[in-house]
């Protein structure tokens, strides 16, 4: 069985007469395999405590721990008693800790902000390092997954900063919202927390070897442009009903923890390589306050799309020059025919330009209509423009200042002619004559495309949009609301493409 098919088969599983918390069992399970932990925000009775104990029927023979903190609670009572037989006859300090959480696989802490320091300073090497000191020995945890749940968040100024930043994963769980779901589980029976189909469940030799494979897993460049891309994007993140942009820390520990888990997203898809549809879980990991969570998961989603969208820019770019050249086009063919006449014997190139002979590089030209119409030598010169095209930084482009958008990097200069030469800020330039046995091709011309394909190219990007979608929602980390976000900003990305189209329609060849 593929490892997706195997993770999808222990996710049904334990999501079976449970309803509702199919991200808080998913992503529990792509904690307990990063060898992460999660947190649970949410009030009491929606079944947090039910995530934990389906979570130790995933691994075979698995031991769990569970305890509801209090403000009275002590070590003894997460880590064992301290054994009297070792301190009366060693003189030693160390706890008997079987069936306590340093012996358990799945660990479940209710309640975790109302512990004393004690504890929570001991469960910051616990969950980060999986270790734990008793007595002289530092002992080696069997611990795969921690879920911590609380119906608040820290306190600020208690020094619970570092314990929270442990939490690589945080979900809000709600009491179940669909009546029909309210429904089922009203008329079901009691919930069983274990389910028999022992060939899905993880064995200690599988959970260890899958650890060791996740370390090889890579992240693709593409996958690793749009992680720094959300890092840029955090500094100055938009959450709904705030009155100033808040910028969100996130420490380079807890990226480094982030970089494990989307490499296990990618293991568990049966991937080599982190790709971008890998990321979108990491919202859940991003947020500091629970306002916050849907503004950074917008984040996410805007950021796998970035190269589509950039893609999209440049073609809407061109095609704008496009339609401007096809216009000018337009003018020049009805120039009169004196005027045609004169210019007869100067070389175009793409049918709109002329090539300015000894000019800069030699691969200076200016578009043919604006040539036609410039004032006479000796006259007031034309307005125009000096740039670079953007599609070919050796090609110098000349032309006459429209009121359009200016190119970036343009120089304005002053334009005028005489029959066979133009004239930039006074300056004569001779204008390329046809020579009828030269049959080679204009350099221009292989970076111009006179019949570019624009249709077919915007039906090459609604393709890759359409399967990048299909990508993320075949994502078994993801959920229904996720899914609601992506085709919100899909949809107003296809209106886009669907203006687009109708632009494409104004082009005349």
């Amino acid at each position: 069985m593929e490892m997706k098919q195997r993770m999808l088969s222990l996710i049904n599983e334990m999501n079976k007469n449970i309803y509702e918390k199919d991200s808080e069992i998913s992503l529990s399970l792509l904690a307990a395999i990063a060898g992460e932990s999660i947190i649970l925000l949410g009030p009491p009775g929606v079944a947090k405590s039910m995530v934990a104990r389906r979570l130790k029927s995933a691994f075979r023979n698995a031991r769990s721990f569970e305890y509801l903190m209090s403000r009275f609670s002590t070590p003894d009572e997460l880590f064992g008693p301290v054994s009297i037989s070792q301190l009366k006859n060693n003189d030693i300090y160390e706890r008997s800790t079987d069936g306590y959480l340093p012996s358990c696989d799945v660990v479940f802490l209710d309640e975790i902000w109302k512990a004393g320091p004690a504890i929570q300073n001991s469960l910051l090497t616990v969950i980060n390092e999986k270790l734990f000191r008793n007595g002289r020995n530092e002992i080696k945890l069997p611990l795969k997954l921690l879920v911590a749940a609380s119906n608040e968040l820290p306190a600020r100024g208690e020094g619970l900063e570092a314990l929270w930043d442990r939490f690589i994963i945080r979900i809000e769980s709600c009491a179940i919202r669909e009546e029909a779901n309210f429904t089922l589980m009203m008329m079901g029976g009691d919930d069983d927390e274990d389910f028999t189909d022992n060939e899905i469940k993880i064995s200690n030799d599988e959970y260890a070897q899958w650890s060791k494979d996740i370390e090889q897993v890579d992240i693709s460049i593409q996958a690793m442009d749009c992680i720094k891309d959300i890092r840029k994007a955090l500094r100055t993140v938009e959450v709904d009903g705030a009155e100033e942009r808040r910028d969100i820390y996130i420490s380079d520990r807890r990226w480094k923890k982030i970089a494990r888990l989307v490499r296990t997203s990618a293991f568990m898809h049966d991937r080599k390589s982190v790709v971008t549809c890998d990321l979108l879980p990491m919202y859940h990991c991003l947020w500091q306050e629970p306002d916050e969570r849907d503004a950074v998961r917008r984040i996410v989603i805007r950021a796998i799309f970035a190269p589509c969208a950039l893609r999209f820019a440049k073609l809407k770019q061109n095609l704008e020059d496009e339609i401007r050249n096809s216009s000018l086009q337009q003018r020049a063919g009805r120039s009169t025919a004196r005027q045609r006449q004169r210019d007869a014997d100067k070389k175009t190139y793409s049918d709109y330009y002329y090539r300015l002979a000894k000019h800069e590089t030699g691969h200076s030209f200016i578009v043919m209509a604006d040539f036609r119409q410039l004032p006479e030598v000796g006259e007031d010169g034309e307005e125009g423009l000096m740039f670079q095209d953007p599609r070919n930084e050796k090609i110098t482009v000349i032309k006459v200042y429209d009121g359009s958008k200016v190119p970036l990097g343009s120089r304005p200069i002053s334009l005028a002619r005489d029959n066979d030469n133009v004239y930039i800020d006074g300056l004569k330039f001779e204008i390329e004559k046809t020579d009828m046995n030269d049959e080679k091709t204009a350099p221009i011309a292989e970076d111009t495309k006179e019949y570019r394909d624009y249709s077919k190219e915007i039906d090459s990007l609604a393709d890759n949009l359409n399967d990048m979608q299909k990508e993320l929602e075949n994502n078994m980390f993801i959920n229904d609301e996720d899914r609601r976000e992506i085709k919100l900003y899909l949809a107003d990305f296809y209106k886009e493409i669907a203006f687009t189209r109708q632009d494409i329609e104004k082009i005349t060849y």
